[in-house]
C-alpha cells in the first residue's frame, strides 16, 4: 500500500521517515552486510545501520507516546509533538544507539539535519528549501566528525546528495528525489574512488545504506518507493557475484587484525563508547585517539558524544575517554575474533553451547553479578532503553541453541518479544520470562539449571520470578499524581510492584516502610540492590530491621553501581 505523503517536514514526517528507513534497512541489511569490505571487512555494516536507525525510531516513538499518554493527564504534555521535539529525539536516539563506523556517521548526518530543522528564526525550515539546508549541513558536519575523510565512502554519497538537492527547486518531495538520484550516482562511482571496493567488485556498504535511508525520505514526501537505480541493483548483484572476492578481502583483514598488535597489519580492535564530556576535553580526546589508531569518528555535542575508533590498544582508548569525561556503553570488538561475521576464516566455527541466559540489567554492578552467574548482559541506563536489535545481538553473542531472555523491565516486554521472535527465525529456541525488575531476574537466575530439560528450566525460573515481589526507592523528577497522592519534584518515592505506595522525604525511611509492607505478606529472603546515590548506612539499617522483626528472613545485599533507582528491593 502506498505511503500517504507528507507535505512539510513536521513531527509526523520525522516519525514516518524513521519508520520507513528502518523497514528499508531491514530489507537491505543482509545485502549491505554482504558487500561490506571497508574500512574493515567485518560484514556488519547493514546490521549496524539498522540498529542505529532502530534506536532513532524508538526515541521518536517515545516522544509521540508521551504526548498521547499526556492528553488526559494534568502534569504531562498534551497535543502533538513539535518538529523540534521529534527531530531532537531522532538525533539523540541515533547518537546513543550508533553502531560501527557507518552507524556513527549516520548518527551525525541525522544530528546535522536536526540542527537545521530545529533552528529558531523567522523562516521555518519545514519546506523544500529547509530540506536542502538540512542535507547540506548534515553532509558537512559528518565530514567534520571524521578525523581523516576518505572519498568513495558514505561521506562521498552524502555530499553528492546534498549537492544534487541544492540544484533542485520545489517542495520536499522534489528535493528528496534529487538527493536520492545524486546519492545513487555517487554510489555507483565509489569503486573508482577506493581500490579495496574495486578489488572486491562492490560499491561502498555505508553509501548503499544511506541510499536506502534517502529512498525512505522520498517515500515520506511522495508516497512512492523510488525505483532502484542501476547502481543500487548492481550492488545487490555484486553481493552474490563477488562473494569470493569479498571473502578474500575479509580473510586478509582478519589476518591483518590478528597481526595488528605486532605492527604487521591494521588495528586489532574496534572501540565504541558514549562519552559525557565538555567540548574542550573532546578536542584533546580527538588528538589522542587519532595518534592511537584510525577510523576515528567523534559525533555529538551538548555534553554527550559517541566515540568510534580502531586501535591495537583498546585499554588506552578507553582510558583516554576516562580522562576526557565519563564513558559508558563501552563496546570493544576484536576484528580477528571468531563470531558471526568471520565465516570462512582459518579457525573452525565455535560450537554453540546448549543454553544461555540473556538479561537486561540497570547498572554496572548488577551486570557484573549477572555475568559471574553466566548470563550475557545488556546494560540499560536511565532514558536509554535497549532496542530490540540490541537484544537480538546479545542473543547471537550468547551463541547458544536455547536462550532464556530476561527483560527485567515491564516497559521492555514488547521490545523483548520482538527480539525473541526475530531470534527464533534464525533457528534459536528462545523463551521470554516476563521479569519486571532485576531482582526478579536474580531470583530466576538462582534456580537456573542448564542440565535440566529446557521447558522444565523455564518453568522453574518463571515460577521463581513470579514468586518475587519487587520494589524500588527513587526520587520524583516532577510533580505528578500517584496512587499514594500528589508528589512534588524531589520527593522520595517507594514503588511496590510498579505502583507508588510511599511518598517521603527520607530515603532510608521510605525504604523501611516499603520493606515492612512487603514482608507483612510473608517472605523468606530479602534482596537489596544499592545504587551509587543511595545514602550511607541504608543497607545496614534495613538488614538490622529484618533481623529484629522478621527472625526467619535472610537478607542479601548487592551493589548495583550507577542505576536509576536508589534502592531495589526483592522479597521472595
Amino acid at each position: 500500500m502506498a505511503q500517504v505523503p507528507q507535505t512539510f517536514f513536521d513531527a509526523l514526517a520525522v516519525r514516518t521517515w524513521c519508520g520507513l528507513a528502518l523497514t528499508a534497512l531491514g530489507r537491505a541489511r543482509e545485502e549491505i552486510d554482504a558487500i561490506n569490505v571497508y574500512p574493515v571487512a567485518d560484514g556488519d555494516t547493514g546490521t549496524n545501520l539498522y540498529l542505529t536507525v532502530e534506536s532513532a525510531a524508538t526515541a521518536v516513538e517515545a516522544v509521540f507516546a508521551g504526548y498521547e499518554a499526556g492528553s488526559g493527564a494534568g502534569s504531562a504534555p498534551a497535543g502533538k509533538p513539535s518538529l523540534a521535539d521529534a527531530a531532537r529525539a531522532m538525533a539523540h536516539g541515533a547518537l546513543i544507539g550508533a553502531r560501527g563506523n557507518s552507524g556513527t556517521i549516520l548518527a551525525q548526518l541525522l544530528r546535522g539535519m536536526a540542527q537545521v530543522l530545529t533552528a529558531e528564526g523567522e523562516t521555518p525550515h519545514t519546506d523544500g528549501n529547509g530540506l536542502r539546508l538540512a542535507l547540506r549541513h548534515a553532509a558537512d558536519s559528518a565530514r567534520q566528525a571524521v578525523a581523516h575523510p576518505v572519498e568513495g565512502t558514505v561521506l562521498s554519497v552524502a555530499s553528492a546528495a546534498a549537492d544534487a538537492a541544492e540544484g533542485a527547486e520545489g517542495d520536499c518531495g522534489t528535493v528528496a528525489r534529487a538527493a536520492y538520484r545524486g546519492a545513487c550516482v555517487a554510489l555507483a562511482a565509489t569503486p573508482g574512488q577506493l581500490a579495496v571496493l574495486e578489488h572486491a567488485g562492490v560499491v561502498d556498504a555505508g553509501g548503499r545504506g544511506l541510499v536506502a535511508v534517502l529512498a525512505a525520505l522520498v517515500e515520506t514526501f511522495t508516497g512512492e518507493v523510488p525505483g532502484l537505480s542501476g547502481a543500487v541493483s548492481a550492488a545487490a548483484a555484486a553481493a552474490a557475484a563477488a562473494h569470493g572476492r569479498v571473502e578474500a578481502v575479509r580473510v586478509a583483514d582478519r589476518a591483518d587484525a590478528g597481526a595488528g598488535a605486532d605492527g604487521a597489519g591494521g588495528p586489532a580492535f574496534e572501540v565504541i563508547y558514549l562519552l559525557e564530556a565538555e567540548d574542550t576535553a573532546v578536542a584533546r580526546l580527538r588528538a589522542r585517539l587519532d595518534a592511537l589508531g584510525d577510523s576515528l569518528v567523534v559525533v555529538g555535542g551538548d555534553g554527550l558524544w559517541n566515540v568510534h575508533v580502531h586501535v591495537d590498544d583498546a585499554g588506552a582508548a578507553v582510558e583516554a575517554g576516562v580522562e576526557a569525561g565519563r564513558p559508558h556503553r563501552i563496546r570493544i570488538t576484536h576484528f580477528g575474533a571468531d563470531d558471526a561475521h568471520t565465516r570462512g576464516g582459518e579457525r573452525p566455527p565455535r560450537e554453540r553451547v546448549q543454553r544461555a541466559i540473556v538479561a537486561v540489567v540497570p547498572g554496572e554492578g548488577l551486570a557484573g553479578l549477572y555475568t559471574e552467574a553466566g548470563a550475557t548482559t545488556v546494560l540499560a541506563r536511565s532514558g536509554e532503553p535497549p532496542a530490540s536489535g540490541e537484544l537480538v545481538e546479545a542473543v547471537r553473542r550468547a551463541h547458544a541453541r536455547e536462550v532464556v531472555l530476561l527483560p527485567n523491565d515491564a516497559d521492555l516486554r514488547h521490545t523483548a518479544a520482538a527480539a525473541a521472535e526475530q531470534a527464533r527465525t534464525e533457528g534459536i529456541r528462545v523463551a521470554l520470562i516476563p521479569t519486571r525488575s532485576a531482582v526478579q531476574g536474580i531470583a530466576a537466575l538462582a534456580v537456573h539449571e542448564p542440565d535440566r530439560r529446557f521447558d522444565e528450566d523455564v518453568v522453574s525460573m518463571t515460577s521463581a520470578a513470579g514468586a518475587t515481589r519487587y520494589a524500588e526507592v527513587t526520587v520524583a523528577e516532577r510533580q505528578s499524581w500517584t496512587m499514594a497522592g500528589i508528589c512534588q519534584a524531589g520527593d522520595v518515592l517507594g514503588l511496590i510492584d510498579g505502583d507508588v505506595a510511599v511518598i517521603a522525604s527520607d530515603v532510608t525511611a521510605a525504604a523501611e516502610t516499603v520493606l515492612n509492607r512487603m514482608l507483612a505478606a510473608g517472605g523468606e529472603l530479602v534482596t537489596l540492590v544499592l545504587g551509587d546515590e543511595a545514602p550511607e548506612g541504608v543497607a545496614e539499617h534495613l538488614e538490622a530491621r529484618v533481623r529484629e522483626t522478621y527472625l526467619a528472613v535472610d537478607t542479601v545485599v548487592y551493589r548495583g553501581g550507577r542505576q536509576e533507582a536508589l534502592v531495589l528491593i526483592g522479597v521472595e
